[in-house]
């Protein structure tokens, strides 16, 4: 599907539910980094435990490879951090959808020795219908800040995982008897994640992480026509 960036999303080793072992993510994050030649980014569950079990184990055993790790959060980013740190590489720095709490948790990573050029902020999006409004909002303002203030700990690429937030959502699964107001269940939810991802991208998001191939070829296709 000419991906630019690869997103293994470790939801296997979800305490709540198959909780496979750290060393079997490792192996197989080494085995997917081995495959290919674009970028990987590994995300983790967000169970502060267990991701800082897990990351630190994939930093280890993927050394050489530069990933890109997440999320790092508040309640974990010391340990695994330092692991990237030690093992050279990127780190997601994820923080609830404001601007004081994505440049504070820049600042702690900073403080511990990441580098600004070592981190890409993930503020936290949701989908079209769910507040993505707010994000926008709050996008917006970090880009504001980065620019006109000149703000250094700002000045950061923005990530956005804007596939696990609209694939979850229930209208995408939604029988079209239910509401037919919903519209074609077979282009629906590619639909809301293509113009979910634009609208990131114009608010100032840099990378958008997404699962379907035609919802991918739709936010291309808008790119080209912007950019032409």
């Amino acid at each position: 599907y000419g991906a630019e960036i690869i997103c293994l999303q470790l939801t296997s080793t979800d305490p709540n539910g198959l909780d496979r072992s750290s060393e079997e993510a490792a192996a197989t994050v080494k085995k997917v980094a081995d495959a290919i030649d674009v970028p990987l980014i590994i995300w983790g569950t967000a169970n502060h435990e267990k991701d800082t079990e897990v990351l630190k184990e994939v930093c280890e055993v993927c050394q050489d490879k530069s990933l890109i790790i997440g999320p790092l959060e508040e309640g974990d980013y010391k340990k695994i951090a330092a692991s990237a740190i030690g093992y050279k590489h990127t780190v997601i720095a994820s923080s609830p959808i404001d601007i004081n709490l994505a440049k504070q948790l820049n600042i702690l990573l900073n403080n511990l020795g990441v580098t600004e050029k070592q981190i890409i902020m993930d503020p936290t999006v949701s989908s079209i219908g769910y507040g993505i409004e707010y994000c926008y909002s709050v996008m917006e303002r970090i880009r504001m800040a980065a620019l006109t203030q000149h703000d250094d700990k700002l000045q950061l690429p923005i990530i956005c995982n804007i596939a696990k937030e609209t694939w979850k959502t229930k209208e995408v699964y939604m029988p079209e008897e239910d509401d037919p107001n919903l519209g074609d269940i077979k282009k629906r939810g590619i639909l809301m994640e293509a113009i979910s991802a634009m609208l990131l991208f114009l608010s100032g998001g840099d990378v958008m992480v997404m699962r379907h191939p035609e919802a991918i070829k739709l936010v291309r296709e808008m790119i080209s026509d912007l950019t032409a």
